[in-house]
C-alpha cells in the first residue's frame, strides 16, 4: 500500500515538473522569427571608410591630408551624409548618367580636371530651382556672373539651364580662378564662396591651404562634398546604393546642346 502511494506521488511530481518545463519553453525558450519588411532599407550610416582607401582620396590630383584628424572627421561625415542610408534615392546617379557625357569632353577641352564634373551634382543634384540668392541651373550661376561669361539670362530664355553652354561658361570661370589661386582645391572653394571672399580669407589668415583655413560652414565642407560625390558615383555599392556604376561616356550626343536641365 505504501509502495503504491509513493509511486503516485512520484508520478504527480514528475507531471508537475514536466508541465512547468513546457510552460517555460513556450514563454522564454522559443525565439520569434521576424520577417523583414519588403520596403526595408538597411542603415548605412556605419559606412565611412569601410571600402574607400583613405590614401587614395583626392580632388583634382590633390590628395586630402587624412593624417589630420579634423580633415578625416570631416571626410567621414561627408561620406556618411552622401550614403544611401541618408540620401534614399539614386537621383544623383541618374543625373550623372545624363550630364557627364556632355560635361566631361568640355572640361577636357578647356584643361579643367575631370573632378570638376561633380560640382553640378553638389550644387544642383537634388533640385533644379533657383537658390534664395538667385543662382540657377546645373552650375548655379548668379545672373551677373552668367552674363560675364557669355550666357544670356532673361525671362523667356535663360542659358544657365543649357548644360553645354553653362559648362563652357563654367570652364572659362574656373580657368580664371586657377590663374588667381594656382590650386584646383582652392578654385573649388572660390567657386563656392566667390573669388573676392576667398582672397580676403587668404590675406587675413596668411594661409592658402584650404584644409588649414577657417571658412564658413558651407565652403569649409565644399571640397569634402565633391570628394564624397566622387566616391558614391564611382563606388556606389560601397555606400549602400544598389545601382551599378554608371557608364560615363566621354563623347557627348549630337543633340546635347538641346538638352534641358531637368
Amino acid at each position: 500500500m505504501i509502495g503504491k502511494k509513493m509511486i503516485k506521488k512520484c508520478l504527480l511530481t514528475c507531471s508537475v515538473i514536466l508541465a512547468l518545463m513546457i510552460m517555460f519553453e513556450l514563454s522564454f525558450g522559443t525565439e520569434k522569427i521576424r520577417k523583414t519588411p519588403q520596403n526595408y532599407q538597411p542603415n548605412y550610416s556605419f559606412i565611412l571608410y569601410k571600402s574607400a582607401k583613405p590614401a587614395a582620396l583626392n580632388f583634382a590630383n590633390e590628395t586630402l591630408p587624412l593624417g589630420d584628424k579634423k580633415v578625416k572627421v570631416k571626410m567621414r561625415l561627408c561620406l556618411q551624409r552622401h550614403s544611401f542610408g541618408n540620401v534614399q534615392s539614386d537621383i544623383l546617379h541618374r543625373k550623372a548618367e545624363q550630364w557627364f557625357p556632355i560635361i566631361e569632353p568640355i572640361l577636357k577641352a578647356h584643361g579643367i580636371p575631370d573632378d570638376f564634373k561633380y560640382i553640378p551634382l553638389v550644387e544642383a543634384g537634388f533640385g533644379e530651382g533657383k537658390s534664395s540668392r538667385g543662382a540657377y541651373g546645373p552650375w548655379q550661376f548668379m545672373p551677373g556672373t552668367a552674363r560675364t561669361y557669355g550666357l544670356r539670362v532673361g525671362k523667356k530664355h535663360d542659358e544657365r539651364l543649357d548644360i553645354r553652354k553653362s559648362t563652357i561658361a563654367a570652364c572659362k570661370y574656373l580657368n580664371e580662378l586657377h590663374g588667381e589661386f594656382k590650386s584646383w582645391v582652392m578654385v573649388a572653394a572660390a567657386y563656392n564662396t566667390g573669388s573676392p571672399n576667398l582672397a580676403q580669407l587668404v590675406r587675413s589668415q596668411k594661409q592658402a591651404n584650404y584644409f588649414k583655413m577657417h571658412m564658413n560652414r558651407e565652403t569649409g565642407v565644399y571640397v569634402y562634398s565633391l570628394v564624397a560625390m566622387k566616391e558614391i558615383i564611382n563606388h556606389p555599392m560601397d555606400y549602400g546604393y544598389t545601382t551599378e556604376k554608371p557608364i560615363l561616356a566621354m563623347i557627348a550626343q549630337h543633340n546635347a546642346d538641346k538638352l534641358s536641365f531637368d
